[in-house]
């Protein structure tokens, strides 16, 4: 396979499944929100949070991609871009693209939970976001960890 179209995986990956993961995640607590709402059209507002939380693990898989491109053309630019390379990035992008897809899910779910703690208590909706961020801290670890490494893909090459 060639070295592009592995550095191009690896930028598919960490965005593709990371916006999956939020896009169910997103779905869970839309679906939860949606019967609170029913009832009770005032909590609108609060459920939106909820149901937006888990989107925030595509934004990280996007910006991983962003960031495995430029990495990527760095290398093109140099004439170093080698199969190692690409499986590097590939690798680098696996962090983000696991942490996205499953902690979204997992948010997801949290959210749910949440839209129907606010169901009862409209004034907790901060309770249930807070538990909700408690997951996301593992997707921040995911992009910090496939950041860190694609700070040392190709610096054989790169650093010369």
């Amino acid at each position: 396979m060639e070295p592009i179209m592995l550095s191009i995986l690896g930028g598919a990956l960490a965005a593709g499944l990371a916006m999956c993961g939020s896009a169910i995640g997103c779905a869970i607590s839309g679906q939860a929100g949606a019967g609170v709402v029913s009832e009770d059209p005032g909590k609108f507002g609060r459920l939106l949070l909820l149901q937006a939380l888990p989107g925030t693990q595509g934004i990280y898989g996007l910006v991983a991609m962003f960031l495995i491109v430029n990495r990527m053309l760095a290398l093109m630019d140099v004439n170093a871009l080698g199969i190692i390379h690409g499986w590097q990035l590939i690798f680098a992008a696996l962090p983000v693209a696991l942490t996205g897809l499953i902690s979204a899910i997992y948010q997801g779910k949290v959210c749910a939970s949440g839209s129907a703690m606010v169901a009862k208590r409209p004034a907790e909706v901060g309770k249930g976001m807070i538990f909700a961020v408690v997951v996301e801290t593992y997707a921040v670890l995911g992009l910090l960890a496939t950041i860190l490494l694609l700070q040392r893909v190709g610096m054989d090459v790169l650093a010369q």
